[in-house]
């Protein structure tokens, strides 16, 4: 079994998701990505430290060579793999990349309208464009940050 299945096992076993697996170059630290969507909030402290102290426990059965476990929430600029994370995030604003461009282009952001029959589907500035699921190489959320407005004081 390799180490990605023996992690979305274990994972999705806790009642997580496995959203990213990282290793560094030589593989000595494992970066392990959660979320847990049915919770507000996304994943705290606690869930991190379950999940980290189970896959501890399963990577030393499975004998999985490394120095360091890192587990932590994605994030807000969480990244879209799965066709399921582009249904969930819909009306999302995203940034994508392509492997192979489309009219000359590789990298797009706009507002993620869903999926229809593995296209990924976003209204850019230059109108909806449509996105082979297989084409993309990386896609993440874009995080929206609100600032008051000129007449609201900061207290």
């Amino acid at each position: 079994m390799d180490v990605y299945e023996v992690l979305e096992k274990t994972v999705t076993g806790l009642g997580y998701e496995l959203v990213d697996v990282e290793r560094s170059p030589r593989g000595r630290v494992l970066r392990v990505f959660i979320d847990r969507q049915q919770k507000p909030g996304g994943v705290d402290i606690d869930d991190c430290v379950l999940v980290s102290n189970q896959l501890s426990r399963v990577l030393a059965v499975e004998n999985v060579d490394y120095d360091r476990l890192e587990v932590s929430s994605p994030g807000l600029d969480r990244p879209l793999r799965r066709e399921s994370d582009f249904v969930r995030f819909a009306g999302s604003v995203i940034s994508l990349r392509l492997h192979l461009a489309l009219n000359g282009r590789r990298n797009f952001s706009g507002v993620l309208q869903g999926v229809l029959s593995g296209k990924v589907i976003v209204q850019t500035d230059g109108g909806e464009l449509q996105f082979d699921l297989a084409n993309i190489e990386k896609a993440r959320l874009v995080p929206r940050f609100e600032t008051p407005k000129s007449g609201d004081r900061l207290v």
